[in-house]
């Protein structure tokens, strides 16, 4: 019997795509039981491209959602996990955008992708294309990181791209990822001279989620990255570093968004601790 493995190689973008892409990893899964993996709900419009079988990916976990097989995926931002059906085995890249990035790789608003999968030569088109051949076809990670900066490159340079994010949505973005959403909507709209109502409406309208739910999503972010870590602090601790007032209120958000309490996401996620 294959013994299990879970390995992953980061990297960062080139610097001229750092404002567009936050991170590249690979992954290879190995020798797991077949399972499901929860993708949790982050800041990122994540688009993954697979190297070895189909991606079976659906837009929810536990709730009917239905199960569509993918070469290769991209999504926009989610309050709900993503659910990766695998067979044990699993190799790809994962590429996080940020909504900037969006309309520059893209060419449309990350609200137009918000709680959605979609296939990313729908996006693409031959680029995407491209794009997977030269991924499958490379033997190294860093080949396949440096083949995404060529690439992605390319596609911010097609020109014609539509118009660029309205600078207060990018302003409050920015102030709410740097404070892991431990910030009122309200005192950001005002300080940036704008009423709530109107940053609210032109931040769902760009980001498509409204600025409070991305403030939730990033406080939960926040405390996922902190109960995954190899000796995770206890609960408890957890909610209060991550900014919620209580453990109470911290199950309350993990509940909604991985369809679990946080006891059982931790027993059933099976990647944990893995590598």
């Amino acid at each position: 019997m294959e013994h299990h493995k879970a390995t992953g190689t980061g990297a960062r973008p080139a610097p001229a795509l750092r404002e567009y892409v936050d991170s590249y990893v690979g992954f290879d899964l190995r020798g797991f039981p077949a399972g499901v993996h929860r993708g949790p709900p982050s800041r990122a419009l994540t688009a993954v491209i697979s190297l070895s079988g189909p991606l079976e990916v659906a837009a929810g976990v536990d709730d009917g959602s239905p199960v569509t097989r993918f070469g290769s995926v991209a999504g926009g931002l989610m309050c709900r996990s993503v659910a990766l059906h695998h067979d044990g085995r699993q190799q790809g890249v994962q590429v996080s955008l940020t909504p900037l990035g969006a309309r520059a790789i893209y060419g449309m608003p990350a609200a137009e992708l918000a709680h959605r999968l979609v296939p990313l030569d729908d996006l693409l088109g031959a680029l995407a294309v491209e794009l997977v051949d030269r991924l499958r076809s490379a033997t190294t990670w860093a080949a396949r990181f440096a083949a995404l900066d060529e690439l992605l490159l390319r596609a911010v340079g097609r020109g014609d791209q539509a118009r660029e994010v309205r600078p207060a949505v990018a302003e409050a973005w920015r102030r709410l990822v740097a404070a892991r959403g431990c910030l009122q909507v309200g005192a950001v709209a005002a300080e940036l001279g704008l009423s709530r109502r109107y940053l609210t409406e032109r931040f769902l309208g760009e980001v498509g989620l409204p600025p409070k739910t991305l403030a939730r999503v990033l406080r939960f972010e926040h405390a996922h990255e902190l109960a995954a870590a190899r000796n995770p602090l206890p609960w408890s601790d957890v909610a209060a570093v991550s900014g919620y007032a209580d453990q109470a209120h911290l199950v309350r958000d993990w509940r909604e968004f991985t369809g679990r309490p946080p006891t059982a996401w931790r027993r059933g996620e099976v990647l944990l601790g893995a590598g």
